[in-house]
């Protein structure tokens, strides 16, 4: 029976509109069988997330003989949720249960269902990340612009900038981060033409608010800029001047936590407030959890130096979301969005003010969470998320797309991440993955150069400390691929600072060396300049271009992005043979090369190819209703193959 059916969610041939679902839009699904299999009955089967199936009888449309069977069923779903499907296949003599795992396209879904996200469209979804490039900076370490005030009694204040982050505990066996670089905020000022000319669009900064750390993620006071980074006018003047080039500043909010030495907590009496550690009677005493006060209270994944908050607390909620709150006060300085660090550990409820308060001030301010795995049915402390459900989070952190682009990479195992692009597809609403934030490393997780190259004996972490990449120019191909599909795939690319000189670095803080300046891999530069030149070129096909997928097997992965803008082929091979493309008489242009393409691949190469012989003005989209993504496909394919 299984042989004789066809559905695909991402087809709007057999799911329209395919993707998430906006709540009380219709729906059609439509399934195909062969004529042999003669079925009586077919009905879906739908599941609201934890209540009981409910069941919807298909309807079948009348075909010609010499084609497939089709049942179809129009409905509209009126409450924003998750849910699952399935169908029941009734014939003469046997009832069938087709659901996910059951067909090609087995991985879709959840269990043996498929995945349906139904949304509210709350507030109108950003558009200024659509098309462009993030790149990520953690300030103490990209670039000291002068003027360094060293006003902390406890830190290292560095003057070797090409040094060795401290890794080592110290007597009391603790990594203290209190050596700092000089990167400030007038350090980013100083570069802003040099990123302009990566092609970036939104500048990420990790952390700046006052904090003991040189990382910052121990917040001491919301309310003002770590005199290390410079003051609130180096900011106004960073977002002022980015904004004249085209780019706008997201900044890091951390609240799920402050740092003990903090005007909140003020654990070591550094500050003229009665913290929560001081007194039961301080203002702040409601915000944390002392289980034997004042040394025994919950933190952040039991690291002492970083007491947790309780968002829902009134006077903490009201603190951060409030009238008069930090996520106004800074969205009101004009910065373009917050990337809210560690969003599963911040309850619904400070997520639904968290935005309220953002799009209050201004309805574009991008809320983007960072979540480590599928956001759409993410369950953190025993409860279902609905970052996507409408109201929370304009989009998120695509650590799926990352993983598997490394796998890929590694292995050239093109069918799992072929899977995983599916499933991000079919489960997010379209603004959802136009507004991803597509990483290959962060802060947080070795550096690609790292993670792809031979750095010989690592097993020990003063090894990892001093590790140097062999063969440059090999790595140099296997970044390559990586970063053509980060580029190329729906979402946004974020690059971490430093990747496109060449810098290496595994776990933390190998991975938060400074900037190289005028140390530079030059091959890994003109790399990232041209992907840059690609974004910005390209733009109106990258920012909402429909995804069809081309091939994904023998380590070939292969896809397409088009809209009324164009259309662009990009071709990833991982194999060990040369990937011959089948042009069908027509002419491509290698835009990273500015060539036109012989129809090969060679193995460990990648590339992104234009229909024509150069590169052709951009084409302005019409304001009247665009294609369907089906109908943009079905185009495709013959545009390709006719």
């Amino acid at each position: 029976m299984n042989e004789q059916v066809r559905f695909f969610p991402n087809d709007e041939k057999y799911k329209k509109p395919f993707g998430a679902v906006e709540a009380g839009v219709p729906l059609t699904l439509t399934i195909e069988f062969n004529r042999p299999s003669n079925p009586s009955e077919v009905f879906l089967v739908l599941t609201k997330d934890g209540e009981s199936d409910v069941y919807y009888p298909m309807n079948f449309v009348q075909v010609s003989p010499d084609t497939m069977m089709e049942y179809t069923v129009t409905l509209s779903v009126t409450t924003r949720g998750l849910y699952f499907y399935h169908f029941i296949v009734n014939t003469e003599d046997k009832q069938y249960r087709i659901g996910a795992g059951d067909d090609l396209h087995a991985m879709l879904g959840k269990g043996h269902d498929w995945q349906l996200t139904v949304y509210e469209q709350v507030y109108k979804a950003p558009t200024f990340l659509q098309g462009g490039l993030i790149y990520q900076i953690l300030p103490d370490r990209f670039c000291d612009g002068g003027a360094r005030k060293k006003t902390k009694s406890y830190a290292r204040y560095r003057d070797d900038w090409y040094g060795l982050p401290e890794y080592r505990p110290d007597a009391e066996g603790k990594i203290r981060n209190e050596d700092f670089f000089g990167g400030n905020l007038r350090g980013i000022i100083k570069k802003l033409s040099y990123l302009k000319s990566l092609g970036v669009t939104c500048i990420y900064l990790n952390p700046i608010f006052e904090a003991h750390s040189n990382h910052k993620y121990d917040t001491g006071n919301y309310r003002k800029v770590d005199s290390d980074f410079g003051t609130a006018e180096d900011l106004r003047e960073l977002i002022q001047k980015a904004g004249k080039l085209g780019m706008k500043i997201m900044l890091d909010g951390v609240f799920s936590h402050t740092g003990d030495d903090s005007i909140y907590f003020n654990k070591y009496g550094r500050y003229d407030s009665v913290g929560a550690y001081n007194s039961v009677h301080s203002p702040y005493y409601g915000w944390y959890t002392f289980r034997n006060f004042p040394d025994e209270y919950d933190s952040w994944w039991n690291i002492d130096i970083l007491p947790q908050t309780k968002e829902v607390n009134p006077s903490f909620s009201e603190y951060i979301c409030g009238e008069d709150g930090i996520i106004r006060y800074w969205t009101e300085m004009g910065i373009g969005g917050w990337r809210l660090d560690v969003a599963d550990e911040l309850p619904d409820e400070f997520l639904d003010r968290a935005a309220k308060a953002a799009k209050a001030v201004n309805p574009d301010c991008l809320m983007l969470g960072e979540v480590w795995e599928d956001a759409s049915n993410k369950i953190s402390y025993s409860r279902r998320r609905r970052y996507l459900n409408g109201g929370q989070l304009d989009s998120v952190t695509n650590y799926p797309f990352k993983e598997d682009i490394l796998n890929f990479v590694r292995s050239g195992e093109a069918a799992r991440l072929n899977n995983t692009v599916n499933v991000v597809l079919n489960n997010y609403p379209t603004h959802v993955v136009n507004n991803l934030m597509n990483l290959l490393d962060t802060h947080d997780t070795a550096r690609i150069i790292s993670v792809l190259g031979d750095s010989g004996d690592t097993s020990s972490r003063d090894k990892r400390a001093v590790a140097k990449i062999g063969d440059r120019e090999h790595t140099c191909k296997l970044v390559k691929l990586a970063a053509v599909l980060q580029y190329t795939l729906p979402g946004v690319p974020c690059l971490y600072y430093g990747d496109e000189a060449g810098l290496e670095g595994f776990e933390d803080p190998f991975n938060r060396r400074c900037y190289p300046w005028g140390k530079e891999d030059k091959n890994y530069l003109r790399l990232y300049k041209k992907l840059g030149a690609l974004r910005t070129a390209e733009k109106d096909i990258l920012s909402d271009g429909a995804y069809c997928g081309i091939t994904a097997e023998n380590g070939v992965f292969a896809f397409a992005r088009k809209n009324e803008a164009g259309t662009l082929v990009v071709i990833a091979n991982r194999g060990t043979e040369t990937y011959t493309f089948d042009t069908c008489g027509k002419t491509y242009t290698d835009v990273l090369k500015g060539t036109v393409f012989d129809g090969q691949v060679p193995p460990c190469d990648a590339v992104v190819l234009k229909l024509g012989t150069g590169a052709k003005p951009a084409v302005k989209k019409k304001a009247s209703k665009p294609q369907s993504d089906a109908l943009q496909k079905r185009r495709l394919y013959k545009e390709i193959y006719e």
